[in-house]
């Protein structure tokens, strides 16, 4: 009986582990990778391209007409009546593109975003810019002479050679794509020749800024990897396309400035006194791409 149970014990162990060999072997549960949330979130830098164009308000005012009074320079005695043109009653007319030209530069900023995914954008952003307004005015005169000492100057924006801003953003994304708008400070300088006439209060002054505020707003959209345009090959390059208002502080006289005296190496600025005299602000609009590498993103 002993012999029997013995053996049985036996059997019985052995089938159980024939029964177990031939069980399924239990598979590795499968690991788990969170697929990444892009953010917004992190400190960014890039170029930018564009065109930039006046935008002053005012009527069309791009020349002057000689007269006793006008136009007149400013000197450190104030405006006095200066006689660029002869004779009198000739008119000398800018050409209306003067002021308009390309602008490129590069920017740094941060973004903070508020929830994964969708959601609310804050930042902040500076740029500097340079600009062409095209340099020496193209202009047309029926004068029988010009002054020698007087140089066309198309206005203040046609000095311009750079700008810059440092403004807040606001904006709402939707995951990869962002709509914001954006506000701040501004500021414009230009050469330091007679071109530079805008920043000349009277001799032995000068201005080396103008300074005023900046609108706008625009859209930016994170690139997939595979665009030509992700030379990184990640979701840290961004595209954007943008537009700007800027307008910066009037001349010290509010009067258009049409020109430049030198006289004896002082340059001093000309300005429109009599006529249509309206134009006198100094505004301007940009509309422009750009690229951005972002820190952070996965």
């Amino acid at each position: 009986m002993k012999t029997l149970l013995t053996s049985l014990a036996a059997f019985t162990a052995l089938t159980a582990a024939a029964a177990a060999a031939d069980l399924p072997r239990r598979a590795a549960p499968p690991v788990f990778t969170p697929v990444p949330v892009f953010t917004w979130t992190g400190f960014y830098f890039g170029i930018n391209a564009g065109y930039a164009f006046d935008a002053s308000s005012g009527d069309n005012n791009r020349g002057f007409v000689q007269t006793a009074g006008s136009p007149a320079v400013l000197g450190a005695g104030g405006l006095v009546p200066y006689r660029a043109l002869a004779p009198l009653g000739s008119t000398l007319i800018y050409n209306k593109n003067n002021r308009e030209g390309f602008s490129g530069g590069g920017q740094i900023g941060y973004n903070y975003q508020f929830t994964p995914g969708s959601g609310v954008v804050i930042g902040f952003e500076a740029d500097a810019q340079y600009l062409d307004f095209g340099g020496r005015p193209r202009y047309a005169t029926n004068a029988a002479a010009i002054n020698p000492g007087f140089i066309p100057v198309n206005g203040t924006l046609n000095t311009l050679d750079f700008f810059g801003t440092v403004r807040g953003r606001l904006g709402y994304a939707f995951d990869k794509t962002l709509v914001y708008a954006t506000g701040g400070f501004a500021y414009a300088t230009g050469d330091q020749g007679t071109q530079g006439v805008a920043f000349q209060n009277f001799a032995g002054r000068r201005d080396d800024f103008k300074t005023g505020y900046t609108v706008g707003g625009g859209a930016e959209f994170a690139l997939p990897t595979d665009s030509f345009l992700n030379f990184f090959r990640s979701s840290a390059v961004t595209f954007k396309v943008e537009g700007l208002y800027v307008s910066l502080d009037r001349n010290r006289t509010g009067l258009p400035l049409v020109g430049a005296s030198v006289n004896t190496g002082a340059v001093l600025p000309v300005y429109a006194v009599t006529g249509n005299t309206s134009r006198n602000t100094n505004d301007f609009a940009v509309v422009r791409a750009g690229l951005n590498y972002k820190f952070g993103s996965y």
